[in-house]
């Protein structure tokens, strides 16, 4: 099994990000693997003919000595609405292909499209996707992101949002939450009122494994 993967996003037959999938590619395995990539990005991703136009997911699957590449057409999920849950042990600082924690904290979603994980009482990530949120001003990021997407990194690079602490409890000060990774851009999908978010959370714990009610 592959250790590590990216996901890009493939739009008319040109990958979006690709420098900021670089350096977290570039980083994660230097972290991991102790040296530098046997492999060069750019070079690899060899679009096909028959995916050079419109929107496609190309996700990549590597680990220290092997690499794979697969192409599949995108369509757009709408996420209109989100479950708080509660983890504080959840460690996802790579893009690691075992995503069980993640999908873990997913299964309880209940009538929810998608999670919005509370990690120390301050907000995270979903299960897919860096949030950012409208504060009637300015689009804020949360600053201790599960994982730093490359959406979220080339956004901040170029000053269209700007990363902060946010607590749980000051979710509802915000009017809006949208969701960004490979896929989604800062105009892509629909925004998610805040008011639409219950302030009850579902609380994980690993120590006795129950599941709590808790609210903000």
């Amino acid at each position: 099994m592959y250790r590590l993967f990216e996901t890009l996003c493939i739009r008319n037959g040109i990958a979006g990000n690709l420098p900021w999938h670089r350096q977290r590619l570039e980083s994660s395995y230097r972290t991991l693997f102790g040296k530098a990539p046997e492999f060069d990005l750019e070079e690899i991703i060899n679009v096909p003919p028959g995916y050079r136009r419109g929107i496609f997911r190309c996700r990549l699957d590597y680990d220290r000595h092997h690499w794979k590449i697969l192409f599949t057409p995108y369509v757009l999920k709408e996420i209109e609405s989100l479950q708080l849950v509660e983890d504080n042990t959840i460690d996802y600082h790579h893009k690691y292909t075992d995503r069980n924690q993640l999908d873990a904290l997913f299964a309880l979603r209940g009538h929810c499209d998608d999670v919005l994980v509370v990690k120390n009482g301050r907000i995270t990530d979903t299960s897919m996707a860096n949030v950012i949120l409208w504060n009637g001003h300015e689009w804020l990021t949360p600053a201790t992101p599960l994982l730093e997407g490359t959406c979220r990194a080339r956004l901040l690079s170029q000053g269209k949002i700007r990363a902060s602490e946010i607590g749980a409890a000051d979710l509802w000060s915000f009017s809006e939450v949208r969701l960004i990774n490979a896929m989604r851009g800062l105009e892509d999908g629909n925004g998610i009122s805040t008011g639409n978010i219950p302030e009850e959370s579902i609380e994980c714990t690993d120590s006795s494994g129950l599941r709590l009610r808790k609210k903000y």
